[in-house]
């Protein structure tokens, strides 16, 4: 099988950030890196639930709502992936990325979607570990412009 555009990014020299992994027709997938791959501190279970639902709920929830197709955690647990229409321009989903983060760091109050009926897992979040990550990953992303969305 032919290997995947993905594996072939070298992850020892990847650092925290904000990417573009690949474009299919129009949609783009953004790899959004929360922590260094193979650095030995990856997102727990509970944070990156946590932060499954409320980026989710913010991304789905914004004005790009009809552009969003995809919000979900990476399997390594170093990040989440971003697919977006191409509608949306490399700027505004920059844009998005940071409210979205934002969004999680203030936010206080019951998860959406975190009901037994609502969530397969729902006994396992972390809010405040889910805000810690997006406060650090706020720094990350300050001043973040196109041209550092290239691995």
């Amino acid at each position: 099988m032919d290997k995947i555009a993905s594996f072939t990014v070298d992850h020892d020299k990847l650092e925290k950030g904000m990417y573009i992994s690949r474009i299919d027709g129009d949609a783009v997938t953004y790899d959004i890196r929360m922590k260094k791959p193979n650095g030995g501190d990856f997102l727990t279970n509970g944070a990156l639930h946590t932060f499954e639902h409320l980026f989710a709920t913010y991304a789905r929830n914004s004005e790009y709502t009809d552009s969003v197709i995809y919000v979900g955690p990476m399997g390594c647990r170093t990040g989440f992936y971003l697919i977006l229409r191409d509608s949306v321009s490399y700027e505004n989903a920059i844009k998005l990325v940071q409210e979205s983060f934002r969004f999680v760091a203030k936010f206080s109050g019951k998860i959406p979607g975190s009901e037994r009926k609502e969530c397969g897992n729902y006994l396992e979040h972390d809010l405040e570990g889910a805000k810690a990550v997006a406060e650090d990953m706020l720094e990350v992303l300050e001043g973040y412009t196109v041209d550092r969305l290239n691995y």
